[in-house]
């Protein structure tokens, strides 16, 4: 049985000088041992929620698998901390490969460094969605009121697959990759199209994450929090818009803003 997402801890609390024994909720922290064709391939440090997505997830984003039918048979081993994972069609690439920088082009525009991996799976994006600035509040509010999790604990990150007014799915974890991962494995799962989804994000802006969307396939990503530069180059090679500082009624729109509009219905006229 795998343990529960929190738990809780005894502590001595600080109140305006004064001193109380409380219960809090802290997020629980599980290692999860990914086995591909019989050997080890990645040891990740996880929530305990949502593992199978969060498998399928990752052996995507690593480039392991296209589709979920790639897939012979998944178990997960809960007790021990284990997911099996046997495909069709064993990887002839050697799991060091995984771990080893590339020096790429990406859209043909800068060089940066990426993992094998990212070069292989990372895609430029060219949807033509759109949205609007009250979109990207509402759904950035919809998001910080989801998770539970976050609420009791303060220590996940929470990521969310959406249409321009709604929340499709939201995963948390306390690592922001792996919230990403169980999304791409929520939209493997189900086989959901992912160029007019928008993914709103509770953390930092960073490189990873600008990634993950990558490979997810979508085209505008949305967080509360402020992005790197790297990021912001990944971004801009890749075809993302990236929105940040969502908080209250700003924001700051860094990349790709032909796809921020005034109305629902306005026509893109630009490219920034």
């Amino acid at each position: 049985m795998l343990p529960n997402a929190t738990t809780s801890w005894s502590i001595r609390k600080y109140t305006a000088g004064e001193a109380s024994i409380q219960e809090d909720e802290i997020a629980a922290e599980y290692p999860l041992t990914v086995q591909l064709d019989g050997e080890e391939f990645a040891t990740i440090v996880c929530s305990p929620t949502d593992l199978t997505e969060l498998a399928i997830g990752f052996l995507a984003s690593e480039g392991v698998i296209r589709e979920v039918k790639d897939i012979k048979e998944l178990r997960i081993d809960e007790e021990r901390g284990y997911i099996y994972a046997e495909l069709h069609h064993k990887q002839s690439t050697g799991k060091d490969d995984y771990a080893k920088r590339f020096i790429g082009s990406c859209c043909g525009k800068s060089r940066q460094f990426y993992f094998r991996s990212d070069a292989r799976t990372a895609r430029t994006s060219m949807t033509r969605m759109t949205v609007t600035a009250p979109q990207c509040m509402t759904l950035m509010r919809l998001l910080q009121q989801s998770s539970a999790a976050f609420q009791l604990t303060g220590g996940v990150h929470n990521a969310a697959l959406c249409t321009s007014s709604a929340l499709i799915a939201v995963r948390a974890d306390i690592g922001r990759h792996n919230a990403l991962d169980k999304l791409f494995g929520y939209a493997l799962q189900q086989r959901l199209p992912a160029a007019d989804k928008i993914i709103a994000f509770s953390g930092r802006l960073s490189s990873e994450v600008v990634l993950k969307a990558a490979k997810i396939g979508v085209g505008i990503l949305l967080s509360k929090s402020a992005p790197t530069d790297l990021a912001l180059k990944l971004a801009d090679d890749l075809g993302i818009t990236c929105v940040g500082f969502i908080r209250g009624g700003d924001m700051n729109v860094y990349t790709h803003g032909y796809r921020i509009v005034d109305s629902p219905d306005a026509q893109q006229t630009k490219d920034r």
